[in-house]
């Protein structure tokens, strides 16, 4: 499996295990018991069924999408905010971003 396809945790315990660190070392580090390290790094080698991908083909996750939906629309930050639960700020910063994300691609 790729580097790319694994969680991060699953790659700084891979790392530390190919660096020849013991499981009970690389437990202790994590706060995690050594069957816990040995469960993941087992895991770790189980091909997966697909990639899951919380962004669409457009690179923009859901909320960004809505988000950007709604100002078309011409919904202002404040009521924004009240249906995401979200600082009015958070919101722009969110546009902002997606925005950025469709210029670039």
């Amino acid at each position: 499996m790729s580097e790319a396809e694994l969680r991060p945790i699953e790659r700084r315990i891979l790392k530390m295990a190919d660096t020849g660190m013991a499981d009970a070392e690389i437990a202790w580090r994590f706060r995690r018991s050594p069957g816990f390290v040995r469960k993941i790094r087992t895991l770790a080698d189980v091909p997966r069924s697909g990639t899951r991908s919380s962004t669409g083909p457009d690179g923009l996750r859901p909320l960004e999408r809505r988000v950007l939906r709604w100002r078309e629309e011409g919904v202002d930050y404040p009521e924004l905010a009240a249906r995401f639960r979200r600082h009015p700020h958070a919101l722009q910063r969110i546009e902002a971003l997606a925005r950025h994300k469709l210029s670039v691609r």
